[in-house]
């Protein structure tokens, strides 16, 4: 189960320049939702070997989160060539997740 969350994170230009599928996992290694939820993303993403994974530290005064309206933990934002698709927050069980992966694959 992966709950290494980079500590530092791209800028929102960055991340609107990204081609491709991309899922943004907002979340912090100590939350308990966050820890979770590991299996379920990490089962959704098992099989989309062709979509970018970047699971992002995020608290207070962190700017990619506030661009993103992130209030709850984990957060996963699934983008389309930097555009937002789909969303799931604290996801409940493995169809959430391939519902939303299915919109940007």
């Amino acid at each position: 189960m992966e709950t290494t969350y980079a500590p530092t994170e791209p800028s929102r230009t960055e991340v609107d320049a990204l081609a491709g599928a991309t899922v943004l996992e907002f979340g912090t290694p100590w939350c308990g939702w966050c820890r979770a939820a590991q299996p379920l993303i990490a089962g959704a993403l098992a099989s989309q070997a062709d979509v970018r994974h970047l699971k992002v530290e995020d608290g207070p005064g962190r700017p990619l989160g506030r661009s993103f309206r992130v209030k709850l933990w984990p957060t996963l934002v699934f983008l389309k060539d930097g555009r937002e698709l789909a969303r799931v927050t604290r996801p409940q069980n493995l169809d959430e997740v391939r519902d939303a992966l299915a919109k940007i694959a």
